[in-house]
């Protein structure tokens, strides 16, 4: 069992081309199905049943696990047993008829368009890092990409002209547009920001931190937070926050959710479906459509 979970752990890595981390949440998921299993006297793959598989989670419902880390549980099953039998590994998936159970929708935490607009108004803009930081947040919020795929963006990455910008990461890549607020951001910290924490002319990334080290995650969340507190955001605000906020405020100004999922990079619609939520109702878009509306 264990040969099959590092099999398919690399397909996903090396072929799918998944995150790291999201790797990892399955073979984590993975293993401890397969601790599990082994409790029960089950070694292979191949003696697993769909019963055995009810078992292990009405175990987990027991344990108190919530219905969304369950939920979780079942889907990297599914997507592992569906792998075996294409690969040949197994003859039958037994997880076939496993469902999930009904989780909560919850709407995800964003900020409106008045708390974002004294948000982004808070980075001075008079001196390197206000240039920096103001343009990072008006990237941020322009585009919803996420934070990782923010400060691994090189120079070249930008289109100031069109105003669309690349971004890439493990092994994909999608071009993404930005508003004339964001680019004037970007065009001043590039005239005027960036050489100042350049500490070496080969160096194409866009954004660095003060002693001149590429931009981190966790080096962004501390400049968020410091914004936060100074425009008195009392919300606990993360970055992924801005992600969902562009893609909530895009809706409820009547984006697509098709458009919507190419801009955040969502690989299934299920991930942008729940944006849906934030779309003007049917009058509202009857009046806008409409010749006599």
């Amino acid at each position: 069992m264990d040969e099959e979970i590092r099999l398919y752990t690399g397909y996903l890595e090396e072929i799918k081309k998944l995150s790291r981390n999201t790797v990892m949440s399955y073979h984590g998921d993975l293993t401890k199905m397969a601790v599990y299993m082994k409790e029960q006297g089950i070694t292979s793959t191949a003696d697993i049943r769909g019963t055995t598989l009810n078992a292990y989670v009405l175990h987990m419902e027991k344990n108190g696990m919530s219905a969304a880390t369950i939920s979780r549980y079942i889907a990297s099953m599914k997507a592992f047993f569906e792998y075996l039998v294409r690969e040949r590994i197994l003859d039958e998936d037994p997880s076939f008829f496993l469902k999930p159970p009904k989780v909560e929708k919850k709407l995800p935490g964003i900020l409106t368009v008045e708390e974002m607009e004294h948000l982004l108004e808070q980075p001075s803009g008079n001196n390197p890092k206000g240039m920096r930081d103001k343009a990072m947040l008006e990237l941020l919020y322009a585009t919803g990409m996420r934070v990782s795929e923010l400060v691994h963006l090189e120079v070249e990455d930008v289109n100031l002209r069109f105003g669309w910008i690349i971004c890439r990461e493990n092994g994909k890549e999608r071009m993404i547009p930005f508003g004339g607020t964001a680019g004037k951001a970007l065009q001043m910290y590039l005239d005027k920001g960036r050489n100042t924490f350049l500490k070496n002319e080969e160096d194409h990334l866009l954004f660095f931190n003060c002693s001149g080290a590429p931009m981190s995650r966790q080096g962004f969340w501390k400049v968020l937070k410091g914004y936060a507190s100074r425009a008195g955001i009392e919300k606990d605000i993360t970055p992924r926050m801005f992600r969902h906020s562009c893609a909530a405020h895009m809706a409820a100004g009547g984006a697509g959710l098709q458009i919507i999922r190419e801009m955040l990079g969502h690989t299934d619609m299920a991930a942008t479906q729940i944006y849906a939520e934030f779309q003007p109702g049917i009058t509202t878009e009857y009046r806008k459509a409409h010749p006599r509306g």
